[in-house]
């Protein structure tokens, strides 16, 4: 198993960050110009299940421009449908100077409510999303939503890039209309990857918060995986928590572990890193050697956890009575790293 090619990983689009203050308008107004559609996870893809690129005014056709706000509207705030909200993204350009967009479509399920766990699209419970995701947009023929999770893997690198940094931009704009500093409206300058607070005039940028996960492995070489207390039945997956301040990763995959499972581990490689915009997330893979066994769960983020052979696993996965983490993961490639191929065909989350 090759870590170092992980489906979200894959992105070969020069992203032209030179072109962010000043591009966006020519990409517009430029017939070579594809652009994607994005929302809430999902992107546009065709019957072929690539993504659908159109052209600047097919997506307009297809996606309504916003409406100008009335004159006795407050000008100072801009509405959710005003274009300074950062609909259009410039997400890079081909050799020929091609540019590539994304353009985001305001879809039909909220940011998680005030006071939910912060990963909450990181580990979404069961239910919480369906397999095409996306808005309720009329669609052309044979074109359907299709969530990044589902489809990443299977994507081309070039396709999987672009809507990997779409879906990651997205999901920075829905969650952070306003300055963090004052509190007042920000709006969307540099194609999308600045806010500018209209008040006090700081930049802010789009976030990425770093998560450790870990294949953890004893001196039988068994591997350790965990049930998280918000999951379905059968899902199982590698241990991974968030970075926290002052922390360095290999600390924090010793704190992680421990935390959650009460085993003990020393040695600590690493083995790749892959984006996952869920909403924010950058993964960042090692592999790890249990100096302990005795397993105790926390109750709290992990309902159970159980050391597997190599045949244990393939047995349960076959058999239904473990659920495997998705193939656009990087959870997957870790424990098929582990595993030394493929895993067994079947379902997985």
């Amino acid at each position: 198993m090759i870590v170092d090619e992980l489906p979200l990983s894959r992105a070969v689009v020069d992203r032209a960050a030179e072109h962010r203050r000043d591009g966006l308008a020519d990409a517009l107004s430029a017939s070579s110009t594809r652009v994607l559609l994005v929302d809430d996870g999902s992107v546009l893809t065709d019957d072929t299940g690539d993504l659908l690129l159109l052209s600047p005014d097919d997506a307009r056709a297809l996606v309504a421009e916003p409406v100008a706000p009335s004159s006795d509207a407050d000008a100072s705030t801009p509405s959710p449908q005003d274009d300074a909200d950062g609909l259009w993204l410039l997400l890079g350009r081909d050799d020929d100077g091609s540019a590539y967009l994304a353009r985001r479509v305001l879809g039909r399920r909220p940011a998680p409510a005030t006071g939910s766990a912060a990963d909450a699209l990181v580990h979404p419970a069961a239910g919480a999303r369906d397999a095409s995701g996306g808005p309720t947009t009329p669609l052309p023929p044979g074109a359907r939503w299709s969530s990044l999770r589902v489809v990443g893997a299977t994507l081309s690198a070039r396709d999987a890039g672009l809507a990997t940094a779409a879906v990651a931009l997205d999901a920075w704009h829905a969650r952070h209309p306003r300055c963090p500093r004052c509190g007042a409206v920000t709006v969307a300058t540099q194609s999308g990857w600045v806010r500018a607070c209209t008040v006090d005039g700081s930049e802010h940028y789009p976030r990425t918060d770093p998560a450790v996960i870990m294949a953890v492995v004893d001196d039988a070489d068994r591997l350790l995986l965990g049930h998280a207390t918000a999951w379905a039945a059968h899902r199982w997956s590698t241990l991974a928590g968030f970075v926290e301040p002052g922390e360095s990763l290999e600390n924090a995959v010793r704190r992680e572990v421990r935390e959650e499972t009460g085993v003990v581990v020393d040695t600590i490689e690493y083995r790749g890193s892959q984006p996952w915009p869920f909403p924010a997330s950058l993964m960042l893979g090692f592999r790890a050697h249990a100096r302990s066994t005795d397993v105790a769960v926390d109750g709290v983020e992990l309902e159970s956890a159980a050391w597997f052979t190599r045949d244990e696993l393939r047995d349960a996965v076959a058999s239904g009575e473990v659920i495997p983490p998705g193939p656009s993961s990087i959870a997957r490639a870790l424990v098929e790293d582990w595993f030394g191929g493929r895993l067994p065909d079947g379902p997985a989350f």
